[in-house]
């Protein structure tokens, strides 16, 4: 129990330091672009925009992102399973890590999303609750992103049942970092990607996921938090595929929309 209790605290003590650092830096919203002229979503289009957002996604950005992720997964794959070893053993790494298990949970991820979000609306703050609203949208792409996959791919743990690739953890947390990022620069990203970091380091070690599942799972999430930051400019088809090397992703380009 006080194990539980102290990754819970680490958990929720790093989602606050990224809660309080947007709230810091919404306040000065005219040395952020990103910033200015937010238009703020009702509460119950928060949900709605979901579909929106998954129609933007196909772009030649978010293509050349999940190109990277899919290329890092094919050339971790071959250690997929001694990395896990070497991390899961060390004791120290399981202490240290803990509570990234916690952190990238979507519970914790979609409860500081919404709580951004209602700051910013409780407080009038446009770009406090526009930010919260982006990483709400985020966390369901992200989501309908991870579930898609891995119901495809449907890859075994390390440690045995469920689905592993990609890691769901790793891309929420990853969502919520890009979102930050593209909003506040890397004043605020740096620290969002490293808890990030931080989190798929956790999945490895756990053995709830690989390698090649914590990277391809980042690029996910990267490409999850600029979809709703930003529209694509190009149709393009997109699927999980198998090769004799693991699992990985196909693109193919339709052209503009």
């Amino acid at each position: 129990m006080r194990n539980v209790s102290c990754r819970c605290m680490v958990a929720i003590a790093a989602a606050g330091m990224v809660i309080i650092a947007t709230a810091g830096e919404a306040r000065a919203e005219s040395r952020f672009p990103g910033c200015r002229n937010e238009r703020v979503l009702p509460f119950k289009n928060l949900f709605s925009a979901t579909f929106n957002d998954l129609k933007r996604l196909p772009s030649t950005g978010n293509a050349g992102i999940l190109a990277i992720g899919g290329g890092a997964a094919l050339f971790s794959h071959p250690a997929d399973k001694s990395v896990t070893e070497k991390f899961s053993t060390s004791t120290g790494l399981e202490e240290t890590l803990e509570g990234g298990a916690v952190l990238g949970g979507f519970p914790l991820q979609i409860g500081g999303a919404f709580l951004t979000y209602g700051l910013g609306r409780a407080f009038k703050n446009d770009c406090m609750a526009a930010v919260g609203g982006e990483l709400v949208q985020a966390q369901f792409v992200a989501q309908v992103l991870t579930y898609g996959i891995k119901g495809s791919v449907r890859r075994q743990r390390p440690e045995g049942g469920g689905f592993s690739f990609p890691s769901g953890h790793t891309t929420a947390a990853f969502a919520s970092a890009t979102v930050l990022q593209r909003h506040f620069g890397w004043k605020v990203g740096l620290p969002a990607y490293g808890a990030a970091t931080y989190v798929a380091a956790q999945r490895v070690q756990g053995k709830r996921h690989y390698l090649s599942d914590v990277a391809f799972g980042a690029a996910l999430g990267v490409v999850a938090g600029r979809t709703v930051t930003m529209p694509g400019g190009h149709k393009m088809s997109f699927g999980p595929i198998g090769t004799e090397f693991g699992p990985a992703a196909g693109f193919t380009l339709i052209g503009k929309k």
